[in-house]
């Protein structure tokens, strides 16, 4: 028997009851005083948290026994917690502490729900609770972009048809395979995919892969191309050039005057011999063709 045990022990016989005056003279077991609960081994745990658990039972919530057993519970089971989570320890990066919280959370929850009568541990009831809060807590927090639960989960089962599929075929799947694998469509295989890319997030910092040398080393950011301001350009031109042969020799006119030779409606009607407000409503209506055409055409 550990120290733990025989201080355990100590502490059932000797300990005074966490009770109020209601229950003092109620012939219910009482509970043993236990100075730092989260110290108890986990096979003396075991013991104890059937007698809290018994107790628990027969405490009217709110009270301050109640709180005390309820709490007494949690500390002593927390190496439940520390279990699972160590199933987690690849995943979870710099968030270990975050993920002990999650899991007590799955851990309380399993404590509310137990129930005695059941005649199941409580590490096998308990340990689904928690796990199922640490999964939970990946699949709400550790997406860098927010896609669907199905995606996220369809994620899953893909990484695991690749793994499997990889070592048989020596390759890696196609579409086609894995939906075959799956039973699932061609089309839901490739939403999977195509949402998996969501799931990490690198830096436009980051290094390029192909860098050969730290001192020629450039980030993604630098290798990044931008739009060229001069390509709308010459799509618009490509569009109006048939547009513009459209036009009868005097609006052809009128239009390189205005737009190529930079001429003032007063210097175009002296050329073409009308007023200024007849050449203002010519190239109203010459400009309102082309404009029509060139929204029909995109």
């Amino acid at each position: 028997m550990t120290a733990m045990s025989v201080r355990t022990t100590e502490a059932i016989g000797t300990a005074t009851p966490r009770c109020d005056e209601a229950d003092a003279d109620s012939h219910e077991a009482v509970l043993p005083w236990i100075e730092d609960a989260g110290k108890v081994a986990p096979q003396d745990a075991r013991a104890m948290s059937k007698l809290f658990f018994d107790r628990l039972q027969t405490l009217e919530e709110g009270t301050h026994e109640y709180q005390y057993a309820r709490n007494t519970l949690i500390e002593m089971n927390l190496s439940l917690v520390r279990y699972a989570a160590s199933r987690f320890r690849n995943r979870g990066g710099d968030d270990t502490e975050d993920i002990i919280q999650v899991g007590t959370i799955g851990l309380i929850k399993a404590i509310d729900r137990f129930d005695l009568s059941r005649e199941v541990e409580f590490a096998t009831f308990a340990v689904p609770y928690i796990v199922g809060e640490i999964k939970r807590f990946f699949r709400d927090t550790t997406w860098s972009v927010h896609v669907p639960r199905r995606l996220q989960e369809l994620r899953v089962e893909l990484a695991k048809a690749k793994e499997t599929l990889s070592a048989q075929l020596d390759r890696d799947p196609t579409v086609a395979e894995l939906a075959t694998h799956l039973d699932l469509p061609e089309e839901e295989i490739i939403e999977g995919l195509v949402a998996a890319n969501g799931y990490s997030a690198g830096s436009l910092d980051t290094p390029s892969a192909d860098s050969e040398s730290g001192n020629e080393q450039r980030a993604y950011a630098d290798l990044l191309g931008e739009d060229d301001p001069g390509m709308e350009s010459v799509e618009n031109l490509h569009a109006l050039a048939p547009l513009l042969r459209q036009l009868d020799d005097r609006e052809r006119t009128i239009v390189r005057m205005r737009f190529g030779q930079e001429m003032t409606q007063a210097q175009i009607g002296a050329e073409l011999g009308v007023s200024q407000m007849h050449v203002s409503r010519l190239l109203s209506r010459i400009v309102q063709r082309l404009r029509t055409g060139m929204c029909v055409e995109a």
